[in-house]
């Protein structure tokens, strides 16, 4: 798995889809595009009494140790950053087959029309680089989308342990 993650609190999320706004927003993505490099899938469920409740999950890429998306890009343009493990789309080198749209078992990898090559959540590799979280846990309305950084974590276990 990649050294960061992206985590929900499912009972603080209200599906306002900020977001999914602002990742397009961020990835220039233009409005009506289908493609959602994140998303918050609306799941039915029924508790107790049988009134009818909603679950609202976020799903983007889980950026995966041995990603079935990248074996199966014939060009090398889904690479993985060997020094965090992120996923992402090399644009330059992506032709459009769609190999790793199919590879992908969990759908994270979409189509994008306007450029005619996939496009994926790279958890806003740009703005980890700068030190910034990415854009869907910084615009997060109900705070239910948290940033985890696993060497941070390794780290302050590390100072703990110590004392």
């Amino acid at each position: 798995m990649s050294r960061y993650n992206i985590t929900q609190d499912k009972s603080r999320c209200i599906a306002c889809l900020t977001c999914e706004i602002y990742c397009k927003k961020n990835k220039n993505i233009p409005e009506g595009n289908k493609a959602r490099p994140c998303q918050i899938v609306i799941l039915d469920k029924r508790k107790g009494s049988n009134i009818p409740r909603e679950a609202y999950i976020y799903m983007a890429c889980f950026h995966c140790d041995q990603p079935s998306c990248v074996a199966s890009c014939p060009t090398g343009a889904m690479t993985k950053r060997p020094e965090d493990g992120i996923v992402y789309v090399d644009y330059p080198k992506c032709v459009g087959c769609k190999a790793c749209m199919v590879a992908c078992p969990w759908g994270a990898v979409q189509w994008n029309p306007e450029l005619f090559k996939v496009q994926k959540c790279d958890l806003c590799m740009d703005r980890i680089d700068q030190g910034l979280k990415p854009v869907c846990v910084t615009v997060c309305t109900s705070g239910c989308l948290h940033f985890t950084d696993s060497d941070a974590v390794d780290n302050e276990n590390d100072e703990s342990e110590q004392q």
